[in-house]
């Protein structure tokens, strides 16, 4: 009888290993077929749909506080409000991943932008950009461009078009006012 039993355990333990090693069935993911697909969280903590943002133009941006690049949050503010009622809007998402440029909190990068470049277009929770972390919503920008190389400093600039789409990528030493950005943008608007 207990040699019985143990071979029944025996059989049962060999059983529940071999069915741990099978492969993992994970539920296949819906692919992202536009930027109107992500669901982000706002730097002030809430959810918020990009699908909102259908029929705009985005220019969506890696931002960073100690940066030498910082100084372009004035360039957005001022490109934001010359175009903002065209339908441009601005996304900054802060990232902490170049030298710690980043910081803070969510709570003290919404007070820095505001005190010192009067930041009104809309800011995002800190994300990584770049790396197994990285925010699916970068991972698929990354991925929509030619060069699908990551994000390389603070600043990259993605303009979108009012259908989701990625039109353009510019590097994080384009400033806000560079000829062809506002170009694309304002050729995005029409």
């Amino acid at each position: 009888m207990k040699l019985a039993l143990l071979a029944v355990l025996g059989a049962a333990a060999v059983g529940a290993l071999a069915f741990a090693l099978l492969p993992k069935q994970t539920t296949p993911t819906v692919e992202a077929k536009s930027v109107h697909d992500f669901t982000v969280t706002t730097i002030d903590g809430k959810e918020k749909k990009l699908s909102e943002f259908k029929g705009k133009v985005l220019l969506i941006v890696n931002t960073a506080s100690k940066c030498g690049l910082t100084g372009q949050y004035d360039g957005l503010e001022k490109l934001y409000k010359a175009h903002k009622d065209d339908g441009l809007v601005v996304l900054g998402f802060p990232a902490n991943q170049f030298m710690n440029q980043e910081p803070g909190t969510n709570e003290e990068i919404a007070e820095f932008c505001k005190l010192n470049y009067g930041v009104s277009f809309p800011m995002f929770s800190k994300v990584d950009v770049k790396g197994d972390n990285a925010a699916p919503l970068y991972r698929f920008l990354v991925n929509a461009t030619e060069q699908k190389q990551d994000i390389e400093w603070n600043f990259a600039k993605f303009v979108v078009g009012k259908d989701g789409q990625v039109i353009a990528r510019f590097k994080p030493q384009t400033l806000p006012e560079d000829k062809k950005l506002v170009e694309t943008i304002e050729s995005a608007l029409k």
